[in-house]
This record gives structure tokens, C-alpha cells and sequence, in this order.
């Protein structure tokens, strides 16, 4: 082989535009990457994504969250809306997601507008959560509070576990809990290489229904 020749080093085939799903739209090739990710045996959670918020006052926060559902107007996540990250989304409606599969190297960041579903909408939303989780929030009066101790959150799960002891009773949405969607404005896909030569494109929204596509610098 050439000594020239780079290609055994970059761990990945480059990722260019002519391997884009679509040149116009980016949801089909985030829905492509996902679906790699959901196949690999080695990302166990393939929906966990970092979200950043930010206050009023430009004071961010980042946490992992799980996304949802990625439907036709975005990305959908759901939370204590009197949660920090609610708080802050009620001040500044702007957030970015990343997704990150170090398996296959590759990051998918979101950036976009906050828009609260409805009552209904979050309503459904809950009901697909497992039960656990249900038990816990129907447990938790408001999420990111100063408790004493463990035990008093182990009681009020118990006290919750119990009434909700019979499965067939479905536990209802608690009124704070509530689904969000991310209404994107960016997408970019990062293809990693060892050789750090990483791949980067980025759809920009230009209107409802039209994008760019351009290629970053690494």
C-alpha cells in the first residue's frame, strides 16, 4: 500500500454528501444513524441524549435525558416541568440535544426552538413510560427539590408502590410531568476517524420546508 495512503487509519469510511439519505431533508438520516444505533448490541440506551438549557440570563445546564419519540415536528422528551431544565425552558425556549454512540463514532447534535405539548399529548406520552418510572414520579412531588435523606424518598416510593399494587390500575399523569418537543433549526452529523480527520454535516433550516447542507472543518 501506498505510504501515502490513509484509509487504513480512519476507522470508518468517510462520510460524505453523496452518502446522505437526503440532500434536502436531515430527518432521514437521523432516522438512519438511529436505526444503526438501536442494531448495535453495543449501545445499550441508543435514545439517551445530553440536553442543554439555558436561563434567561445565559447560565447553562446539561444533563442526559431520554428522547422519546422522533416524529415529523421534532424531538420529543418529557420532564417535571417545575424541574430546573423546565424552569430554564420556560425562560428561554432554546435547547441543544447531542447524541452520542462512541461504538460506530459518530454524534448527532440538535439544535432547535422548545414547544410543551399539551395535557392530552403528555398524557399519552406517559402511559408508554414502564412502570417503574411511573411509580416514581407519581412519587416525587416535584423533581430537583432538597430532601432530608434517601428514606424519605424510599417511603413515598413504597406509599406509591403499594396503592398502584395491582397492575391493571393505571397510575395517572401526575399534573407537573409534562412532554416537550424540540423543533429543530440545525442538525449536524459527526462522523468520527482515528485519524481525527472527523466528517461533519450540518443541515441549517431555512424555512418550514427547506434546508441547507454544508460540510464543517473538523
Amino acid at each position: 500500500m501506498d505510504a501515502t495512503d490513509t484509509s487504513i487509519s480512519t476507522g470508518y469510511p468517510d462520510f460524505t454528501k453523496d452518502d446522505l439519505v437526503s440532500q434536502d431533508d436531515p430527518y432521514p438520516q437521523f432516522h438512519h444513524w438511529f436505526k444503526q444505533a438501536v442494531e448495535c448490541d453495543a449501545i445499550p440506551i441508543p435514545n439517551s441524549m445530553a440536553l442543554a438549557t439555558c436561563t434567561a440570563s445565559a447560565i447553562p445546564s446539561v444533563r442526559m435525558v431520554l428522547m422519546t419519540e422522533m416524529g415529523p415536528n421534532g424531538l420529543v422528551f418529557c420532564t417535571d416541568q417545575y424541574s430546573r431544565k423546565g424552569r430554564e425552558l420556560e425562560e428561554n425556549p432554546n435547547a441543544s440535544v447531542v447524541f452520542y454512540w462512541k461504538p460506530l463514532d459518530r454524534q448527532i447534535r440538535v439544535e432547535g426552538k422548545i414547544r410543551k405539548l399539551s395535557d392530552e399529548e403528555s398524557t399519552r406520552y406517559f402511559k408508554t413510560e414502564s412502570r417503574p418510572l411511573q411509580v416514581l414520579v407519581a412519587s416525587v412531588e416535584r423533581q430537583s427539590v432538597v430532601i432530608e435523606n434517601k428514606t424519605v424518598l424510599k417511603q413515598e416510593y413504597e406509599k406509591t408502590q403499594q396503592k398502584y399494587a395491582d397492575e391493571s390500575v393505571p397510575i395517572p399523569k401526575p399534573p407537573n410531568w409534562m412532554g416537550y418537543v424540540i423543533e429543530p433549526s440545525c442538525f449536524e452529523f459527526l462522523q468520527a476517524h482515528t485519524n481525527c480527520l472527523q466528517d461533519r454535516i450540518v443541515f441549517v433550516r431555512q424555512s418550514d420546508s427547506t434546508w441547507t447542507v454544508q460540510r464543517l472543518t473538523p
